[in-house]
């Protein structure tokens, strides 16, 4: 019920917002504005994740996609930075999908990559933010990150997603994490503690 309000009453004031960016977005990177691709939700069942493309598509003389380095346009860099790639989310949590608190959705190839430890983190929805989130980001390793999923499915209370939206804020102005050095996103979480690139 708290996802369903707070998430209601955050699109009706996004919507211009959204709207502005939706337009950016085609302009600069053309159809479509959206992003959409299978993630694992509550328990590894798969649903449709929205976002605001960041990205150009572009590939190699071989037909394989650019690094993300290579295909993340300033605009998008923009959006990433601010994090308002990620208001398209809200659909997903007013369609129960996601939350607004717990550990972010990531690709579906991962699943058969995780320990049992670590396939504990879909034992929750799947939030627009986490405990990883502001204890790291981007820039904490994998390992540190699941780590931190896992203990928030161990200590999942009310007042704790409160205080995880509360510095999220802060997180998010601070643009604190946004990366890895050396790469434009995350690497690749290749599991037994390996990671590509």
């Amino acid at each position: 019920m708290f996802d369903l309000i707070v998430a209601t009453c955050a699109m009706i004031g996004a919507v211009p917002l959204m709207f502005v960016l939706w337009l950016l977005v085609r302009i600069s990177l053309g159809r479509p504005a959206l992003f959409c691709q299978l993630r694992p939700g509550l328990n590894g069942r798969p649903f449709t994740l929205f976002k605001f493309r960041t990205m150009r598509e572009a590939c190699d003389s071989r037909g394989d996609p650019l690094s993300d380095a290579q295909r993340l346009t300033k605009f998008g860099s923009f959006l990433r930075n601010t994090s308002l790639d990620e208001l398209p989310e809200l659909f997903n949590v007013l369609k129960g999908d996601m939350s607004l608190v717990g550990p972010r959705p990531l690709l579906m190839r991962y699943l058969p990559r995780y320990s049992p430890q670590q396939a504990r983190r879909h034992e929750v929805k799947p939030g627009l933010t986490g405990w990883a989130q502001i204890n790291g980001r981007n820039a904490a390793s994998w390992d540190k990150k699941f780590a931190l999923d896992v203990w928030y499915v161990d200590n999942l209370s009310f007042w704790l997603d409160v205080r995880i939206m509360v510095r999220t804020f802060r997180t998010t102005i601070s643009r604190h994490g946004i990366s890895q050095p050396g790469h434009a996103t995350m690497p690749e979480f290749m599991g037994n503690g390996q990671q590509e690139g």
